[in-house]
C-alpha cells in the first residue's frame, strides 16, 4: 500500500496557492475506482488540482474499517441525539401550541433556530475543530445540547425562554456536533465512505423515530417541562462517552478558509442547490403532527407519523450511502432532491386519509434522509477529503436561511390562509411552496451533474 507523510500531504496541498490552477475539483475525475471513466468536463483542461490529488494520496491509506468503525459508532450515537431530538420538535411543538404557549409559526421558529445554528456555526466549528480536535469539539457540543434541554424545562411558559434555551443554546451544541460528525468519517474511509456517512446519519433518523415516540409518552406522563429535562440528562449521560470515541486519523493543519472553492462553478451549483433545498426539509416533520390533527386524527397518531418519518429517514440515509458508493454521490443527491420535490407536490396535497398520509411520510422521509447522507459524500468525493471540513463548512453555512425560515414561512402561510382550525386546505399554499423549493434545488444539482458528465449511466 502506498504511504504518504504529513509533510508530503501539506506540501502537495500548499502548491494549490502558488500556481495558476483551474478551480478546485473542476474537470477532475470523481470516480476513484475506475480511472477510465472520465467525465466530459475533464477534457476542458489537463492541469489537476493539487489539493484533490493530495486527498487521493491520503485516501490510499484510509483503512476503510478498523478504528474507523469506532469513530463511526461515536458519530452515530451523537447524531442519534442531536438530529433525533431536532427532528422530533414537531411533537412537543404540538403540545405547546395546544397549551397556548404560542402559535405554530412562533414555536416552529424555536425549532428552526436550533437547526439553523448548525449552519450559522459551520465555519466557526471548522475553526474550533482545527484547534481542539474532533473529540473535544464534540464534548463541548454535547454539554451545550444537554444544558439547552435541561434549561428549556424551566422556560416552557414563554416562547422567548424556549428560543434562548431549546433554540440558541441547544443549537450551539447542534452546530458543534453536526459538522464534526459529518466530516470525521471521511479520513477513515475511501471506498466505503458513502456507507460510513449513511450509518452516521441513519442513526439520526432512528433517533428521531424513537425520540418522537418517547417524547409523546413523556409529554402525556410528566408534561413538556420534565420532558425537556429528562432528554437533557440522557444526552449528557450517553453523549459524552460517545464524543470521546470521535477522533481524526491524522491531525490536519488549521488552514485558512479555501475561498477559491467559489471559483468552481460545480461548487457554486452545489452550494446554491443545497441552500435552496434546505428550506423544505423541516416542513414535513414540523407540521405533520398539526396536519394530522386537522384531519381529525389523535395527537398520538401525529407522534407515530413523525416516528415513521424519522425511521424512513434512517432507511433513506443508509440506502443513499450505499447508492453513493455504487452509482456516485452526485447521482444519489440529485435523485434524493427530485423524489423529495415530487412527494411534496404530488403526494402530500392528496394525503387526506391515514393511509395516504403514511405513504407520503415514508417516501418523503426516505428522500429527506438521503439528502443528508449524500451531501458530505458528494463534497468529499468531488472536492477532496483533505478539503472536506472547509467545503462542508461553506455548504452547511448556506443552509442557515432554509433551516431558520423554512418552517416558519410555512407556519405564516398556514396562519394567513385560515389557520390550523380550518381543516387541511390552509396547508396547501405552504405545501406547494415547499415542493417548488425542493424542485428548484434539484434543478441546480442536475446542472452540476450534467457539467460533470453528460452521460447518464456514468458514476458521478
Amino acid at each position: 500500500m502506498a504511504t504518504i507523510t504529513m509533510t508530503e500531504l501539506e506540501s502537495a496541498t500548499a502548491t494549490a496557492t502558488s500556481r495558476q490552477l483551474k478551480p478546485p475539483g473542476e474537470g477532475l475525475l470523481t470516480q476513484r475506482e475506475n480511472p477510465s471513466n472520465t467525465t466530459d468536463s475533464s477534457r476542458e483542461g489537463s492541469i489537476k488540482d493539487p489539493v484533490l490529488e493530495a486527498s487521493r494520496l491520503a485516501d490510499l491509506e484510509a483503512p476503510d474499517g478498523g478504528r474507523g468503525w469506532v469513530v463511526v459508532l461515536g458519530c452515530a450515537i451523537l447524531t442519534y441525539w442531536f438530529m433525533g431530538t431536532s427532528y422530533s420538535w414537531g411533537v412537543i411543538q404540538t403540545a405547546l401550541v395546544e397549551d397556548d404557549v404560542g402559535s405554530a409559526a412562533s414555536l416552529s421558529f424555536v425549532g428552526s433556530v436550533a437547526t439553523a445554528m448548525v449552519s450559522a456555526m459551520a465555519l466557526i466549528t471548522a475553526k474550533i475543530s482545527g484547534l481542539l480536535g474532533s473529540r473535544y469539539t464534540c464534548m463541548i457540543g454535547v454539554v451545550m445540547l444537554g444544558l439547552g434541554e435541561i434549561l428549556a424545562g424551566f422556560t416552557t411558559h414563554t416562547v422567548g425562554g424556549l428560543f434562548a434555551t431549546a433554540g440558541v443554546l441547544f443549537g450551539i451544541g447542534n452546530g458543534l456536533c453536526f459538522m464534526t460528525a459529518s466530516v470525521a468519517p471521511a479520513q477513515w474511509f475511501s471506498k466505503k465512505r458513502g456507507l460510513a456517512n449513511g450509518i452516521v446519519f441513519a442513526a439520526g433518523g432512528l433517533g428521531g423515530a424513537v425520540t418522537s415516540l418517547a417524547m409523546n409518552s413523556l409529554v402525556e406522563a410528566v408534561g413538556p417541562a420534565w420532558t425537556f429535562r429528562i432528554l437533557g440528562f440522557l444526552i449528557l449521560g450517553i453523549g459524552l462517552p460517545a464524543a470521546w470515541l470521535v477522533q481524526e486519523r491524522r491531525k490536519m493543519p488549521n488552514r485558512y478558509l479555501d475561498w477559491s472553492l467559489f471559483r468552481n462553478i460545480n461548487f457554486i451549483l452545489l452550494f446554491v442547490g443545497g441552500a435552496i433545498g434546505s428550506f423544505p426539509l423541516l416542513v414535513p416533520p414540523f407540521f405533520i403532527p398539526l396536519y394530522s390533527r386537522s384531519l381529525g386524527l389523535e395527537s398520538r397518531t401525529g407522534a407515530y407519523l413523525v416516528a415513521g418519518f424519522n425511521f424512513s429517514s434512517a432507511i433513506g440515509r443508509i440506502s443513499s450511502g450505499l447508492l453513493s458508493d455504487r452509482i456516485g454521490a452526485v447521482n444519489a443527491l440529485f435523485s434524493a432532491l427530485t423524489i423529495n420535490a415530487l412527494t411534496i407536490l404530488v403526494m402530500w396535497p392528496f394525503s387526506t386519509s391515514i393511509g395516504t398520509l403514511v405513504a407520503f411520510v415514508i417516501v418523503n422521509g426516505m428522500s429527506s434522509g438521503a439528502f443528508f447522507s449524500a451531501m458530505p459524500t458528494t463534497v468529499g468525493n468531488t472536492f477532496g477529503s483533505t478539503r472536506v471540513a472547509a467545503a462542508m463548512g461553506f455548504i452547511v453555512t448556506g443552509w442557515v436561511g432554509g433551516f431558520m425560515m423554512g418552517a416558519p414561512i410555512a407556519g405564516y402561510m398556514l396562519d394567513a390562509f385560515g389557520g390550523r382550525q380550518a381543516g387541511s386546505k390552509p396547508y396547501r399554499p405552504a405545501i406547494f411552496w415547499a415542493g417548488a423549493m425542493a424542485l428548484t434545488a434539484a434543478i441546480f444539482i442536475g446542472a452540476m451533474r450534467i457539467r460533470l458528465s453528460k452521460k447518464l449511466m456514468v458514476k458521478v
